[in-house]
C-alpha cells in the first residue's frame, strides 16, 4: 500500500521538521482480542524473537496465541487508566512536552508519538508528516540503551515505510542516550525526591529489561549500556557498592537470558536480611506493563513474601521537567543544521548543566 501523497511540491518553499517520538507499544484496550491482535505484531517481528520462522510460526500461532492473551489482559486491566493504556498515555503527553520544550529552546518543530506495535503507528506517523509537507525528520526512539529488538526495530519499520513513500524525507536517527549526562541526572534526581517523600531504602536496585544471553554474544550493546547507565546514576547518587545493584526481568521462554534476574536478585535481597528495597527502571522512558504490573505489583509481592519489609518502585521519568529537558536537549542536538537556535542553545545547555549539578547534590 502507497504512503499517503506529500502535498504539492512549491520551489523556495522551506522544508517543515518534524520529531518522531518512537516507543514500543500496547494493545488498544485490555481484552483477550486486543491483546492477541498486538502480540501477533509483537512476537511476529524476527527482531524480537530470532527463531526461524518454520519453528517460531506454529508455536506462537498454535499455542501463544491461544493461551497467553487472556492472561496479559488481565494484567494490562490492573495498570488501565480511564484515558487509556499508561505507555500510551505518557508517550503522548512526551511528545506533546517536547515540542513545547523545543519551541521554548527556538526549535520550532512538529513532535508525533508512534508506536512500533499498535497505534498510533510508526506509519502512520510518517503518513501524516507527510501530508504536512515535512522533508526532514529526526527519529527518536524512547529506548535509552540501544537493542536490536527494540532501536533496531524502529529503524526497520522507518525503512519499510520510506519503501512505499514517493519522497522519501531526510532523516536522522538517535539511536541510544544511555550515558547522556543530562540524562542521568534526571534519573538521579528523580531518586533523590523519591527518598524526600519516602524515605530511602538499604538498596536501590536498578532493573533492566532482559534479553537472551544470545543476543550479547552476537554483539548486541545492550548489556553494556545498561551496566554503564546502572553505573553512572551510582555514581551521581554517590551510592557505595553494597547499596545498589542491576538486574534483568520480563523473561520469556527457555532459552538463557541476561542476568541477574529482578525477581530472584529481590528474593536473595529479603533472605540475607536486606529490609528496604527502592526500585527503579532506568531502561524505560514512561510507565507500562513491564514496570507497573511486573515490578511495581509482582516485585513487591516476591519481596515481601521472602521477608522484606518495605519495597517502593520509583516511577519512570514520564513527564518530569528534568526528564523532558535532557529528552529536548538531546534531540536539540541532533537537531543542528536543520533547526538554528544558538541562543536558546546557551540557555538549554546551562540547565542541562544545572540540572546535574543538583543530581549530584551540589548548590546553585
Amino acid at each position: 500500500m502507497p504512503a499517503s501523497p506529500a502535498p504539492p511540491y512549491r520551489h523556495g518553499q522551506a522544508s517543515p521538521v518534524g520529531v518522531l517520538l518512537a516507543n514500543l507499544g500496547t494493545p488498544d484496550a485490555p481484552t483477550p482480542a486486543a491483546l492477541r491482535r498486538y502480540l501477533a505484531e509483537f512476537l511476529g517481528d524476527p527482531r524480537v524473537v530470532e527463531i526461524p520462522r518454520l519453528v517460531w510460526w506454529p508455536i506462537l500461532h498454535g499455542i501463544i496465541l491461544r493461551t497467553r492473551p487472556a492472561r496479559s489482559a488481565r494484567k494490562y486491566a490492573s495498570i488501565w487508566l480511564p484515558e487509556g493504556s499508561p505507555l500510551a498515555v505518557w508517550t503522548d503527553k512526551q511528545a506533546k512536552l517536547l515540542q513545547g520544550y523545543l519551541g521554548e529552546r527556538g526549535c520550532m518543530v512538529s513532535v508525533r508519538p508512534a508506536m512500533r506495535y499498535g497505534q498510533p503507528s510508526i506509519a502512520s506517523a510518517l503518513d501524516a508528516f507527510a501530508a504536512e509537507g515535512v522533508r526532514r525528520i529526526l527519529v527518536l526512539p524512547a529506548y535509552p540503551q540501544y537493542s536490536g529488538a527494540t532501536t533496531a526495530s524502529t529503524f526497520d519499520a522507518v525503512a519499510a515505510w520510506g519503501q512505499r513513500a514517493r519522497w522519501v524525507p531526510e532523516f536522522r536517527f538517535i539511536h541510544q542516550y544511555h550515558d547522556d549526562p543530562a540524562h542521568i541526572a534526571a534519573l538521579a534526581a528523580s531518586v533523590r525526591a523519591h527518598w524526600q517523600r519516602e524515605g530511602r531504602g538499604d538498596v536501590l536496585v536498578m532493573s533492566f529489561h532482559g534479553m537472551p544471553e544470545r543476543t550479547l554474544k552476537l554483539g548486541d550493546p545492550y548489556h553494556c549500556q545498561c551496566q554503564k547507565t546502572a553505573r553512572l546514576l551510582a555514581e551521581a547518587l554517590q551510592l557505595a557498592p553494597a547499596q545498589w545493584r542491576i538486574s534483568f526481568q520480563s523473561r520469556f521462554g527457555r532459552a538463557r537470558w541476561l542476568g541477574p534476574a529482578t525477581d530472584a536478585s529481590l528474593r536473595e535481597l529479603a533472605a540475607a536480611g536486606t529490609k528496604r528495597v527502592d526500585v527503579i527502571c532506568p531502561g524505560f522512558a514512561a510507565d507500562c506493563l513491564e514496570t507497573l504490573e511486573e515490578i511495581a505489583q509482582e516485585g513487591r509481592e516476591t519481596f515481601l513474601h521472602a521477608g522484606g519489609r518495605e519495597y517502593r518502585y520509583i516511577p519512570c521519568l514520564n513527564d518530569d521537567p528534568a526528564g523532558m529537558a535532557a529528552l529536548a536537549e538531546l534531540a536539540r542536538r541532533h537537531l543542528s543544521g536543520w533547526v538554528d537556535a544558538p541562543a536558546a542553545a546557551g540557555a538549554a545547555d546551562r540547565e542541562a548543566q544545572r540540572q546535574r549539578a543538583l543530581a549530584l547534590g551540589a548548590s546553585d
